[in-house]
C-alpha cells in the first residue's frame, strides 16, 4: 500500500494547524514530523510541546523522525505525545535493536532510518525486527534539498533484502520528492513518501491529490 507522509517542516508555523488539517482532508494518511536536536544533525527544529499541540488537529498517523543523538533517551516521552511512528537514525545509537525494543514495549510501530553515505548492508540485522525503514534520498538537517539520484539504486537494493527474507516491510523515502520523481521512486520500490516543499507550497489540496493520484490511491 501507499502511503503519503507531508512533511510539517515545510508547512507555514503560524498556521501550522490548519495546514495540517488541510493535508488530512485532502487524503494524505500520514503526517511527518522532523525532530532535530543540532546535534546529530546542524539544525534544531521543534519537539515535544509543538507535537503535543498539533495532535489534536488530525488523528492521523504521526510519522516522527528523529534525528537526534542516542534516542532512546526520550522515546517515552515521544510515545506518550501522541507518535504512532517513531523512526531513530541507525547512526545515532551504539545499540539500534535496544531502541527498537524500547519502541515496541510501548505499544508503538519503529523505524530505522540511514543517511545516503550509510551502506543499506547495515540494515540486515534488523529488517526481520523493524516495521519501516527509511532510506534518506537527501542528506538529513535541512529542507529543501535535491534528491540524490544514487538513492534510486538504494532503494531497489533495501526492497531486494526485503524481499530474499520474505518480508514485505514498509520502505519511506524522505527528501527531494516531488510529483516529477514520485513515480521513479515508487518503481524502485518505495511506498512510505515523505514530502515537505512538495505538498506545503502552494495549494496544499491540490499538491496532496496529485501525489496520490500518481501513488494510485
Amino acid at each position: 500500500m501507499n502511503i503519503l507522509s507531508p512533511s510539517i517542516l515545510s508547512a507555514d508555523f503560524t498556521i501550522l494547524g490548519q495546514q495540517i488539517e488541510e493535508a488530512d482532508r485532502a487524503g494524505a494518511q500520514y503526517i511527518h514530523i522532523d525532530v532535530m536536536d543540532g546535534i546529530f544533525v546542524p539544525s534544531i527544529s521543534y519537539g515535544m510541546p509543538v507535537i503535543k499541540s498539533i495532535r489534536k488537529a488530525t488523528d492521523k498517523v504521526f510519522d516522527v523522525h528523529l534525528m537526534i543523538k542516542d534516542p532512546i533517551r526520550y522515546i517515552e516521552e515521544f510515545a506518550e505525545i501522541g507518535s504512532d511512528i517513531i523512526t531513530f537514525h541507525l547512526e545515532a545509537t551504539d545499540d539500534p535493536q535496544a531502541v527498537i525494543d524500547k519502541i515496541h514495549s510501548l505499544s508503538k510501530k519503529a523505524g530505522l532510518a540511514i543517511k545516503p553515505g550509510t551502506s543499506v548492508e547495515t540494515l540486515v540485522p534488523y529488517l526481520e525486527t523493524v516495521d519501516m525503514i527509511l532510506v534518506m534520498t537527501v542528506e538529513p538537517g535541512f529542507g529543501g534539498q535535491s534528491l540524490i539520484p544514487e538513492s534510486y539504486d538504494r532503494i531497489r537494493r533495501v526492497r531486494q533484502m526485503l524481499t530474499e527474507k520474505g518480508l514485505d516491510t514498509d520502505i519511506q523515502v524522505d527528501g527531494g520528492i516531488y510529483s516529477g520523481n514520485l513515480k521513479d521512486i515508487l518503481d524502485a520500490g518505495a511506498n512510505v513518501i515523505v514530502s515537505g516543499s512538495g505538498i506545503f507550497k502552494g495549494n496544499i489540496t491540490d499538491n496532496t491529490k496529485e501525489f496520490l493520484r500518481i501513488m494510485g490511491n
